[in-house]
């Protein structure tokens, strides 16, 4: 069976992008899924500084072999000031540190989601252009708009049909390409 990570890029820990992470994972039944929180992982600010006096810590060691230990990877990034967040740039600042191509090979479902109308694309699209470099295959994305609108946290559920549609065709697309 194939093995799929999944995780937000958000430090919140009342996380829209969190909640849309857990919705997606619970759907999936032909892969063993994995959700990870990266605010467990004891991640500094990159500081060359750090890296050149103390190495890498731990937890990015931990955390990239948790990631090249599954055929895919489901990120739903979050938006601050029209780009990723700090808190998500330097989980990718760090692991690229260790190992440039982290990603080597993983085929990757990125969303994203923000309470308003855009759905963080703005974030979505900075990641659709970087994770390329970091050895990733962005096999599909989606911005989720208006969070609180279209899903409701109560129940797990997608409350707009057209989204819930979308949502279901690029992870049916995703689980696709890990199936290879």
């Amino acid at each position: 069976m194939k093995k799929i990570i999944a995780f937000a890029g958000s430090n919140s820990k009342n996380s829209i992008n969190a909640q849309l992470i857990e919705y997606l994972a619970n759907q999936i039944t032909s892969a063993s899924t994995s959700v990870i929180k990266l605010t467990d992982f004891d991640i500094p600010m990159y500081s060359i500084d750090i890296e050149t006096e103390q190495g890498f810590p731990v937890d990015v060691t931990i955390l990239k072999n948790k990631i090249s230990e599954n055929d895919g990877v489901i990120i739903s990034v979050n938006e601050h000031n029209g780009t990723v967040s700090a808190f998500f740039k330097n989980i990718l600042d760090w692991l690229s540190r260790v190992d440039r191509n982290f990603l080597s090979g993983k085929k990757i479902l990125l969303l994203s989601t923000s309470p308003g109308a855009r759905g963080g694309k703005n974030a979505l699209d900075y990641a659709k252009g970087s994770l390329p470099h970091m050895g990733g295959v962005v096999v599909e994305s989606f911005s989720f708009p208006s969070f609180q609108e279209n899903f409701d946290s109560a129940s797990q559920t997608i409350t707009n049909p057209t989204l819930e549609l979308g949502v279901r065709e690029v992870m049916a697309s995703f689980l696709q390409e890990v199936d290879g």
